[in-house]
C-alpha cells in the first residue's frame, strides 16, 4: 500500500507516482519551486491518481490561476469518485470549495476534515497562514483561531515535523507569543533550510519581536539561495525593505523594491505583488519620503488589471491606497459603493471597516488629517478583520499615527506610540516618540 508523508493511504498502485506526490506536496508546503513538475510526474505515472490532480489544482490556486485550478479540481473530483477513499473524497471536496471561491464552505470542510484526519497536512494548511481561510474569513479573532487549531492537533505530529513547526510557530508569534513561536520557527529552519514558508514566518516573528538586525541577517543570508521563481521571493525581500524603512533608509528600501518587489520583476502571487507594492509606497509617503515618478502608476496598472472587481477585503484595502495615492477618486468612490452593496448582502465578511479604510486613505492623501482620524480612529480595533499579517496591517495604524502627529494630536499620538513600543521595539517609533517628547 502506498502512503503519503504522514502515513495516510493513497489510492495509487504506483510507487513512482506516490514518490513524486510526496515530494511535490513537500515542495508545495515549503513554497519551493519544483512542486508542479513533481506532481505532473505523479500524474504521468498514474493518470487516475486523484490527489495528485487535487494538489496540482491547489498550486494553481496559490498562483491565482482560477480557471486552471477549477479545471484541475474538476478532474480530481471525477477521479476520486471512481478510485478514492472516504478520506480522499473529503480532501478533494475541501480543495474544490477553496478553488471555486466558496471560502466559508472550504473553511467548514477543512476543519471537519482535520477532526477526522488531522495529519492531512494539505487540508490542515488551508485555514492557516496570513492568507489562509481563517485570515480571510472576516473574523476579528483569526489569530487566536489559528493557535487553537494548531494546539488542538499538535499531539498528532512529531516534535520535529518541519511543516507543523512552521505553522504552529507562525500562529503563536502572530498571536503575541513571539519568543515561543520564534523558537519553533528557528527549529523548523534548522530542520529544512529549503522552506520558504518557514523563512517567511520567521521574518514575521522577528518583526513582531522588533529584531530588525536579525531579520536583515536572515534574509541577506538565505534569499540568494531561493530562486526568483519562488512565489515568496519578492515578499520576503519586501520584509527586508521594511527593515530599511524602519531605519530611515528610504533609498535602500526603494533599491530592494525595484530589484525584487516591483510588478515587472516579481514572480510572486498577485495578492502579494499588489499589497507589498501599495503598502511600501504608502509607507514611504507617510514617513516623509517621495516615491520616484512612475512607481505608483506601475502598481496601479498591475493592480487594476489583476483585480478588476472589488470584494476582497485585504485586496480592497490596498487598492484604496493605490487609488488615493494616484488621485483616482472616482475609482475609489465606485469601489466603496460596491463594497457597501456587498456588506448589505452579507457578502463582505470584514464589514464596514473596509470602506472606512478607503475613505480614510483618501482623506490622508488629500492632507485632511482630521478627517482621516475621524474615520479611522473608531475603526482601529476592526482592522484585523481584513486579514493578512500584523506586519501587513500595521500600515493602517501607521496612517492613523501619522495623521495624529500631523493634525497636532500630540497626546493621542504619544499614547499610541507608547503602546506600540511596549509591544514591539522600533527604531522609527523611538525617533517619533522622542520627537513628540521634545
Amino acid at each position: 500500500m502506498t502512503v503519503d508523508s504522514y502515513d495516510l493511504p493513497l489510492s495509487t498502485a504506483s510507487d513512482l507516482a506516490a514518490e513524486h506526490y510526496r515530494e511535490g506536496v513537500a515542495l508545495m508546503l515549503a513554497t519551493w519551486p519544483g512542486a508542479a513538475e513533481q506532481l505532473e510526474a505523479a500524474i504521468e505515472a498514474d493518470p487516475d491518481f486523484a490527489l495528485a490532480h487535487a494538489a496540482r489544482a491547489r498550486l494553481h490556486a496559490m498562483r491565482a490561476e482560477p480557471t486552471e485550478a477549477q479545471g484541475r479540481i474538476g478532474i480530481a473530483a471525477e477521479k476520486v469518485a471512481r478510485h478514492g477513499t472516504e478520506r480522499e473524497r473529503s480532501h478533494v471536496d475541501a480543495l474544490r470549495h477553496a478553488a471555486t471561491g466558496q471560502s466559508a464552505r472550504a473553511l467548514d470542510a477543512s476543519l471537519a476534515h482535520a477532526e477526522r484526519w488531522p495529519r492531512d497536512a494539505v487540508i490542515l494548511s488551508l485555514p492557516l497562514g496570513a492568507f489562509g481561510l481563517f485570515a480571510f474569513s472576516g473574523m476579528a479573532d483569526h489569530d487566536q483561531a489559528r493557535v487553537d487549531l494548531c494546539e488542538r492537533h499538535a499531539h498528532h505530529f512529531d516534535t520535529d515535523d518541519w511543516w507543523f513547526l512552521t505553522y504552529r510557530g507562525w500562529s503563536l508569534a502572530e498571536n503575541g507569543d513571539v519568543s515561543h513561536g520564534r523558537a519553533m520557527l528557528e527549529r523548523a529552519f534548522d530542520l529544512r533550510r529549503e522552506n520558504a514558508s518557514g523563512v517567511h514566518a520567521l521574518a514575521h516573528a522577528m518583526f513582531e519581536g522588533g529584531a530588525s538586525d536579525d531579520t536583515d541577517r536572515l534574509i541577506a543570508d538565505w534569499l540568494p539561495d531561493y530562486p526568483r521563481s519562488g512565489i515568496l521571493h519578492g515578499h520576503i525581500a519586501w520584509h527586508a525593505a521594511l527593515v530599511a524603512l524602519e531605519r530611515g533608509d528610504a533609498n535602500g528600501a526603494l533599491a530592494i523594491y525595484t530589484d525584487k518587489v516591483h510588478p515587472s520583476v516579481s514572480q510572486g502571487m498577485p495578492i502579494n505583488i499588489v499589497s507589498d507594492g501599495a503598502s511600501l509606497l504608502w509607507r514611504l509617503g507617510a514617513y516623509g519620503h517621495e516615491a520616484p515618478d512612475g512607481l505608483w502608476q506601475d502598481i496601479a496598472a498591475y493592480a487594476h488589471r489583476t483585480f478588476p472587481k472589488p470584494g476582497h477585503a485585504f485586496v480592497d484595502t490596498h487598492m484604496a491606497m493605490i487609488e488615493a495615492a494616484t488621485s483616482d477618486g472616482p475609482a475609489l468612490d465606485q469601489r466603496i459603493a460596491a463594497q457597501e452593496v456587498l456588506i448589505a448582502k452579507g457578502l463582505l465578511g470584514a464589514g464596514p471597516v473596509v470602506p472606512a479604510i478607503g475613505r480614510a486613505a483618501l482623506a490622508f492623501a488629500e492632507d485632511d488629517y482630521a478627517g482621516c482620524i475621524r474615520i479611522l480612529e473608531p475603526m482601529a480595533a476592526e482592522v484585523v478583520r481584513v486579514g493578512g499579517s500584523g506586519a501587513q496591517r500595521e500600515v493602517i495604524e501607521d496612517t492613523l499615527l501619522v495623521a495624529l502627529m500631523r493634525a497636532g494630536e500630540t497626546e493621542k499620538a504619544r499614547a499610541l506610540l507608547d503602546r506600540r513600543l511596549h509591544k514591539r521595539p522600533s527604531p522609527r517609533d523611538t525617533r517619533w516618540f522622542s520627537g513628540l517628547a521634545g
